[in-house]
């Protein structure tokens, strides 16, 4: 058996597509739009390395483990995955990084690579979350470990991650008061 389905991944348009019932996201990212940037982590949904943004109709965005949710639950909604993040020029080189991508760089977050497309796509949500509600400076380690409290890294011991999402948390004005 197989489906059509539609959507907008980092502002392109797809679809509609017929692809076989039960596929899973990250397998039609991978294999039908080649965005390999997801990482298949553990497929079970723990690790969140298969992160993705999915934008939500009220503007609040939210983040999806695409190991374990069907391609049709994306059917018709705005997705970005971590190659829709960086501004690009006509043939396609990256131009710009965003100020997520660029802290994490700064601080050393990463080594393997393997879950910072999680890492990425989740504070990015959460900079969006906190542009529309900006929370006390004493609570943004609170608010930091509560977002990526589920996401595992096996390289670095999270600490550069969560040091440079503070500094970038703090440093922007509005997401804090």
């Amino acid at each position: 058996m197989s489906q059509h389905i539609q959507m907008t991944v980092n502002d392109q348009q797809v679809g509609p597509v017929e692809v076989p019932e039960g596929l899973k996201m990250i397998e039609f990212l991978h294999e039908y739009l080649n965005l390999t940037g997801t990482k298949f982590g553990c497929g079970a949904g723990v690790c969140h390395a298969c992160t993705v943004i999915v934008e939500g109709k009220n503007g609040v965005s939210e983040v999806v483990r695409t190991c374990i949710s069907g391609v049709e639950r994306f059917v018709d909604k705005k997705v970005r995955t971590v190659e829709g993040h960086a501004k690009r020029n006509a043939a396609g080189e990256i131009t710009e990084l965003t100020p997520v991508q660029m802290a994490f760089l700064e601080h050393f977050s990463f080594q393997c690579g393997w879950c910072t497309s999680g890492f990425i796509n989740e504070t990015t949500a959460l900079m969006e979350r906190l542009a529309q509600a900006p929370v006390a400076a004493a609570d943004v380690e609170q608010v930091i470990e509560e977002a990526l409290k589920e996401h595992i890294c096996r390289c670095t011991g999270y600490v550069k991650y969560y040091q440079g999402v503070k500094d970038l948390i703090l440093n922007t004005k509005g997401l804090t008061y």
